[in-house]
């Protein structure tokens, strides 16, 4: 084995014996590293290797050396070899645990061989090498895993999003169907029940659908179509609230908006900002208290208010209410109502008033409960997004 004195020099001589010790480890990862042949196992990995020689050669500030320690290297518009090779392990079935243990595997195969041919090197000059040898790992690892969850959101962006999309048709049936049966006049009461329970939760069935194809439209960068017009606000909530209050016979649902508010907006989608606030209210807030809905408006916006007292939003928590899955995140903690909800709902509601040119707010405290308030421009607003669904 090369006896040479500076540790690039090491690496680029004894890749083939660095690979061997790495292989030994690499074949003990299951299941993808034992069904793949030599050449798979070290796709990358001698890549890697010169890129680390050739990164302790290169002279670097100490900004330099701190940023790459971090993860945050400059770099190319090319993708690098651990990106690559981040992104070959995880169609091979690979888990992100596994990855980052292949790096550790690689790091300590050249350093026990490295620390093996110590006699007659210069200790100081030693010390910088490895110094800068771990940082070039670092920086591999975290670009290996940047590719990594960047690649896996997508392919479960992209599942959820035709889920979503192939199980909007059988739900349509399902509602479709339990409305004709629901319109019989020749049947019994009972199968009018069933029908009607059947159409209730297909409904709110096709309403997690949307909140997820919304979702995952999001995530895929495609954001939240709308198409605003001229539109009567004030209808359209009376339309939505007569219909929760048709969901929720066991609830107070107070409207208070005016009969006519001219506004530039996406009727549909707004409705659905107005359905999601409410839902939250009626789910979250107390059952013996009402929910209650204010619209008004200027000659510049109009506003949406949803109130309902319960238990009071904590004002740490104020900040992240509207990040998509918070509350799945922490439903171990809480109560079981509270685990029946992904936690998009809100999410969807902010990214529909934001394509609209708007803002959504929340207050809560023990005296006024909780108030969410959508502010909208009321006429058009220029390079306000567009578009067809």
């Amino acid at each position: 084995m090369d006896t040479n004195r500076r540790l690039p020099d090491f690496i680029s001589a004894n890749i083939e014996p660095i690979l061997l010790a790495w292989d030994d480890f690499a074949r003990t990862i299951e299941p993808p590293a034992l069904t793949m042949n030599d050449a798979d196992l070290r796709d990358h990995a001698r890549l890697m290797l010169g890129a680390f020689a050739d990164d302790i050669r290169t002279a670097q500030s100490d900004e330099e050396r701190i940023a790459k320690s971090k993860g945050l290297a400059r770099r190319s518009h090319q993708d690098t070899p651990a990106e690559i090779h981040a992104q070959q392990r995880l169609r091979s079935g690979y888990t992100v645990v596994q990855l980052i243990s292949e790096y550790r595997a690689l790091r300590a195969s050249v350093l026990m061989l490295w620390s093996a041919q110590a006699q007659g090197r210069n200790a100081s000059m030693d010390l910088a090498d490895i110094t800068r040898f771990n940082e070039a790992v670092d920086q591999a690892v975290a670009e290996s895993v940047a590719r990594y969850e960047r690649l896996v959101k997508q392919s479960q962006n992209m599942f959820l999003a035709i889920l979503g999309h192939d199980l909007r048709n059988p739900l349509g049936t399902l509602i479709m169907g339990s409305t004709f049966i629901m319109q019989g006049l020749d049947l019994l009461p009972k199968y009018v029940l069933v029908a009607t329970r059947m159409f209730n939760s297909a409904k709110r069935m096709d309403k997690l659908v949307n909140d997820l194809v919304d979702f995952t439209r999001t995530h895929l960068g495609r954001g939240i179509p709308i198409s605003p017009r001229t539109e009567n606000l004030g209808a359209v909530c009376e339309q939505v609230v007569n219909e929760l209050r048709t969901f929720h016979p066991d609830r107070v649902l107070e409207l208070n908006a005016p009969p006519s508010l001219s506004s530039f907006f996406d009727a549909s989608r707004i409705a659905q900002v107005l359905s999601n606030l409410i839902g939250n209210a009626l789910q979250y807030g107390s059952s013996d208290a009402p929910v209650r809905i204010d619209v008004a408006g200027n000659d510049d916006d109009v506003f949406l208010a949803v109130n309902n007292h319960g238990p009071v939003i904590p004002p740490e928590k104020t900040a992240s209410i509207f990040d998509p899955l918070v509350r799945l995140s922490g439903a171990r903690d809480s109560a079981p109502r509270d685990r029946m909800s992904l936690g998009i709902g809100l999410f969807i509601a902010r990214e529909i008033v934001h394509a609209h040119g708007g803002s959504v707010e929340v207050q809560s405290n023990i005296t006024d409960g909780t108030t969410f308030t959508v502010t909208l421009p009321r006429k058009q607003k220029t390079g306000l997004r567009s578009t067809d669904p």
